[in-house]
């Protein structure tokens, strides 16, 4: 019986969504301030179970995230969303998107950075 229980709970432990980030690091390169820059990441469950994104944390007001809210089943790709609005900010950027799911080594970041320029 304790066989049992041990089989079964190792291969549950196995049975997990997974999330893997193709180019997790982007370059917007060089653009004006007050343009919006647009950057899509590509993720793929590669897990046994479906892929859940909860939350995506930025780290200012100048960053929306654009994520599926329905369930990414396993091997499965969707694309992800980062608009970053240039109108507040100028000189170089280095953002991070944390982005929250089931995986069991979530948070997964993503980032992207580049030069604003002055108008």
């Amino acid at each position: 019986m304790l066989f049992y229980l041990l089989i079964i709970s190792t291969s549950s432990a196995f049975a997990q969504a997974k999330m893997e980030i193709k180019d997790a690091k982007k370059s917007f390169g060089f653009v004006k301030k007050g343009e919006l820059v647009k950057l899509d990441y590509e993720i793929t469950n590669t897990g046994k179970e479906p892929l859940i994104i909860t939350d995506a944390e930025v780290s200012c007001s100048c960053t929306t995230v654009d994520f599926p809210k329905q369930p990414i089943a396993p091997g499965q790709t969707i694309k992800v969303v980062v608009n970053f609005d240039t109108k507040t900010v100028y000189d170089r950027q280095d953002r991070v998107v944390l982005l929250k799911s089931n995986d069991p080594k979530s948070p997964s970041k993503i980032r992207y950075k580049g030069v604003v320029l002055k108008k």
